[in-house]
C-alpha cells in the first residue's frame, strides 16, 4: 500500500488524491517502474478491437505486441543452416512489358531457370547414353523443360516423349503449364494420361502421365514402340508402379537398343538408382538453392495441428514478407486447420495483416488448386496448406517458410491378417530435408519443424520404406503375369518385397479365378488384367455378364473407385445430410446398391447440380464417377462383355458383388459386432453405412474394404445371403 494511504496514522487528503491521479501522469517516470503498465496495455487492447479501422494501410500494419495475437507460443530453439550453392550465373531480368506476349514472356522465364545453361551438355549425355540418371533440385526446371529440350533435338520424330510422375495432379498441371510454354492447346501437341482420363490425341508428342498408367500401356504395348524416350520423374519417391516401371524398363533397353531411358531424382537415391542401372551416368543439375535456417522446437509437441496453427500466426506477425508452406497429412486435417485459422483471424478484428489461406490435397478441384500459384497481394501473406504432394510435385514460387509437423499418411499393409491401413507415421530425414528445401527456393528461407532436434536425429529412418514393401501386391502380380513374367521371386527389383506378401497375392488371385493350381494366368485373369481396377473389383465385373447385369455393375464400380467422397455432411446441416442419404438405403439395401440408387437418380435428373446440393452429394465426385464409369463401358467392349441391364433383380446383382468380394465376408457374433471369414478379425460396421442402425442385425456381410482406427470398421457393406448368393465361378 503507499505510504500516503498509512502514514503513522496520519492520513493528507491531498497526498491520497495525488496516488489516485498518478496512473494519469506518468510520462516522466521509466518504462519499467510505471505501476500501471500491464493495465494501460490491456485497455489498449480492448480499445484498439472496438475501433474502426479501414483502408490499405491499416492491413499492412503488423503488430509487434504479438502477445495479444494468440496466448500459446511456441519456443525455438537456435537455427541450424542448411547451406546452399546459390545460382551462379547472372540471373536475366523479365520486364513484362505491355509489347511483350505472354508466350514470349514465358520463353524469357525458361531461360531464366538453372537447367538452361546445361541445356547443350544434357542433350549430348542423352545421345552418347541410352539410360541416364539426372538429378536436380525441384524447381530447377528438369520436369518442364527436358521434354521440350529433347522435342526440339528431334526425338519426337522417332517417337512421343513420355515423362511420368507420380501423382495425377503433377502430370496435369504440369502438362497444362508445357503446353502454355510450346503455345499450343492442351491435348493436341501436349498432353496427359492418368486413370479414367485421357487428354491426349494423334497429334501429342510430349505425353506427361502417372507411372500407373505408362505400366498399363506396357500391357498393351509391351516394348512401348510409340515412344522415342521415356522419362520416370521423381524417382525418389519410390512408389510401387515406379519401381515395378523401373524393373520393367531395365529389361526392355535389353531388348530395344534405340529408346531413350532418363530416370530423374532429387539426391537422395541417385547413386542407387545409378548401380541399379549397371552403372548408369549421373548428370547434376546445380539448382537454384539458397541457404534454409532450420528451426527445432525446445520441447516436443503434442497436438501438432495446433502447433502449426500457432507456428503460423507467430511467422505471420514477426517474420519479414513470403509465403507460408504447411505440410499436413490429408485432406481432413487440412480443412480443419483452415477452419480454426479463419476464426482465429476474424476474432483479431484486423489487428494483423491479411492472410490467405489456399488449401491442397489431390482430390481438390483444379480451379481452386490454381489459386496457390496466383501472386499474393502486397500487404498481404499467403498460407499453403498441403499434403505431400508439394514436396515435390508442385513447385509454388513465393515460399519462404516453411512449417514441418514431421508426419506422413503412409499405406501399411499386414500381409498377416490382408488388411490394408492408411495411418498418420513420422516422415524420415530425407523427406525432412526435402520439405526444408521448399523454402529455399526464390531466396534465403526457414524450416520451422515441430519436433525437437534430438527426435530428428535419433527417432527418425533415414529413408522412407519404399511401397513396395508395404502395400497390397495382388494388382502388381496380374499386371507381371499378364506380361508373361510368371518368376516372380528372381524379378530384379530395386529392393524386393516380402515374400508372404507375394504369397498372399498369388492365393487371392487363385482364389479369385484369375490362376490356376499351377500359378498361370487363366482366361478370366487375362480379361481381369485389361482393368485398370483392384482385381476384386474386375472380378466383380467379368462375374456380371453371367448375372446379365453389367450395366449396374460397372455403375457400382465406378462408384466404389471414387473412395468416400460421395456424400458430405455440413455441420450445420447433419440431420437433413443423414436424412436424405438413408433415403436412398429405403428397404433396407445394402450401401452398394444404394450407390446405384445415387447415380440413376443423378442421371434420371439429367446431371443436375441442384439435385446434388438437394441431396447433399458431392457435384465433383460424381462427375469423376461418371468419367470413370465411361471408360469401363468401353472397356467392357474390348473384353467382350455385353452390356446388360437388370436393375430390378438385386439378387443377381448382390451375387455379381458377392463373385468379386467373397474374400470380404464377415459373421454376426453374438455381441454385434462382426467377425471376418478368411483371417478372424473382430470388426463393426461403419457408422456412415445404411446398416449400421439396422435391427435385426444381418447375419452375414461383405464388405468393400476394413478400415482400422481405434476399432476396425467395414466400410460399404451388403446384406449377403447364403441361401440366394451360392456363386460358381
Amino acid at each position: 500500500m503507499p505510504a500516503s494511504y498509512d502514514e503513522q496514522g496520519r492520513i493528507d487528503q491531498r497526498q491520497r488524491f495525488d496516488v489516485a491521479l498518478q496512473r494519469y501522469s506518468q510520462e516522466n517516470l521509466a518504462e519499467n517502474t510505471k505501476p500501471f503498465k500491464e493495465q494501460d496495455a490491456w485497455e489498449e487492447h480492448q480499445m484498439g478491437k472496438a475501433a474502426l479501422k479501414y483502408g490499405s494501410e491499416n492491413k499492412k500494419q503488423i503488430s509487434n505486441n504479438y502477445q495479444f495475437v494468440f496466448e500459446d507460443q511456441i519456443d525455438f530453439i537456435d537455427p541450424s543452416v542448411i547451406d546452399g550453392d546459390k545460382f551462379d550465373h547472372q540471373e536475366m531480368v523479365i520486364e513484362k512489358k505491355t509489347s511483350k506476349s505472354v508466350l514470349e514472356i514465358l520463353q524469357d522465364e525458361r531461360k531464366t531457370l538453372p537447367i538452361y545453361l546445361y541445356r547443350d551438355e544434357l542433350l549430348r549425355a542423352v545421345e552418347n547414353h541410352q539410360v541416364l540418371v539426372i538429378v536436380g533440385e525441384t524447381g530447377s526446371g528438369k520436369t518442364t523443360q527436358v521434354p521440350q529440350y529433347l522435342h526440339e533435338a528431334g526425338y519426337t520424330k522417332r517417337g512421343k516423349v513420355g515423362c511420368t510422375q507420380p501423382r495425377r495432379v503433377a502430370a496435369m498441371s504440369v502438362a497444362a503449364r508445357v503446353s502454355q510454354e510450346m503455345g499450343v492447346k492442351i491435348g493436341r501437341e501436349v498432353g496427359y494420361s492418368i486413370r479414367f482420363e485421357d487428354n491426349t490425341s494423334e497429334k501429342t508428342v510430349v505425353e506427361y502421365m502417372t507411372d500407373g498408367m505408362l505400366l498399363r500401356n506396357i500391357i498393351s504395348q509391351p516394348n512401348l514402340s510409340s515412344y522415342s524416350v521415356i522419362m520416370v520423374d521423381e524417382a525418389h519417391e519410390r512408389t510401387l508402379s515406379t519401381d515395378i516401371l523401373l524393373g520393367l524398363l531395365k529389361d526392355l533397353i535389353k531388348y530395344r537398343p534405340d529408346p531413350k531411358v532418363l530416370i530423374s531424382s532429387a539426391t537422395l537415391d541417385a547413386e542407387k538408382l545409378s548401380n541399379y542401372f549397371d552403372l548408369a551416368p549421373i548428370f547434376k543439375i546445380p539448382g537454384r538453392r539458397y541457404p534454409v535456417e532450420v528451426h527445432y522446437t525446445t520441447v516436443p509437441e503434442s497436438e501438432y495441428i495446433d502447433a502449426a496453427i500457432v507456428t503460423v500466426l507467430q511467422i505471420h506477425v514477426t517474420q519479414a514478407p513470403g509465403d507460408i508452406l504447411v505440410f499436413l497429412t490429408g485432406q481432413e486435417e487440412i480443412e480443419t486447420t483452415k477452419e480454426i485459422l479463419n476464426h482465429r483471424i476474424r476474432g483479431l478484428g484486423g489487428k494483423i495483416a491479411e492472410l490467405i489461406i489456399c488449401p491442397l490435397y489431390a482430390n481438390l478441384p483444379i480451379e481452386l488448386q490454381t489459386k496457390i500459384f496466383e501472386p499474393t497481394p502486397e500487404g498481404a501473406r499467403k498460407v499453403v496448406l498441403a499434403t505431400n504432394i508439394a514436396e515435390t510435385s508442385l513447385t509454388i514460387d513465393g515460399i519462404k517458410y516453411v512449417v514441418d509437423p514431421g508426419f506422413v499418411k503412409v499405406k501399411s499393409y499386414n500381409p498377416s491378417t490382408e488388411v490394408e491401413s492408411l495411418l498418420v507415421s513420422p516422415i524420415s530425414k530425407a523427406l525432412a530435408n526435402q520439405r526444408a528445401g521448399r523454402s529455399g527456393r526464390t531466396g534465403p528461407g526457414k524450416c520451422f519443424r515441430l519436433y525437437t532436434l534430438d527426435s530428428y536425429q535419433m527417432e527418425m529412418d533415414d529413408n522412407t520404406v519404399p511401397e513396395i514393401q508395404r502395400t497390397n501386391l495382388a494388382n502388381v502380380v496380374l499386371i507381371l503375369k499378364s506380361l508373361g513374367i510368371d518368376d516372380l521371386v528372381n524379378f530384379d527389383f530395386i529392393d524386393p518385397p516380402a515374400a508372404e506378401s507375394l504369397i498372399k497375392a498369388l492365393e487371392l488371385l487363385f482364389a479369385l479365378g484369375a490362376l490356376n493350381k499351377f500359378g498361370e494366368l487363366t482366361k478370366v485373369g487375362r480379361r481381369m488384367a485389361e482393368f485398370p481396377l483392384d482385381p476384386m473389383l474386375s472380378k466383380m465385373i467379368i462375374a456380371s455378364d453371367k448375372y446379365r447385369c453389367s450395366d449396374e455393375i460397372i455403375t457400382i464400380a465406378a462408384m466404389l473407385s471414387v473412395g468416400n467422397s460421395i456424400f458430405y455432411r455440413p455441420k450445420e446441416k447433419q440431420v437433413h445430410a443423414d436424412n436424405a442419404r438413408m433415403n436412398f438405403h429405403s428397404g433396407n439395401v445394402g450401401d452398394h446398391i444404394a450407390l446405384l440408387r445415387v447415380y440413376n437418380s443423378w442421371r434420371e435428373c439429367n446431371y443436375s447440380k441442384q439435385w446434388c446440393y438437394d441431396n447433399y452429394v458431392q457435384v465433383r465426385s460424381m462427375k469423376r464417377a461418371r468419367d470413370i464409369r465411361d471408360q469401363l463401358e468401353r472397356l467392357l467392349k474390348r473384353v467382350e462383355i455385353e452390356i446388360a441391364s437388370n436393375v430390378n433383380d438385386l439378387n443377381a446383382i448382390n451375387k455379381a458383388i458377392t463373385s468379386g468380394f467373397f474374400p470380404h465376408s464377415a459373421r454376426l457374433q453374438k455381441d454385434g459386432s462382426y467377425l471376418t471369414i478368411k483371417h478372424p478379425q473382430t470388426a463393426r460396421i461403419h457408422p456412415s453405412s445404411g446398416l449400421a442402425q439396422v435391427l435385426p442385425r444381418p447375419r452375414w456381410v461383405i464388405y468393400h474394404e476394413l478400415v482400422l482406427t481405434t476399432k476396425g470398421y467395414m466400410r460399404q457393406v451388403t446384406e449377403l445371403k447364403p441361401e440366394l448368393h451360392i456363386i460358381t465361378s
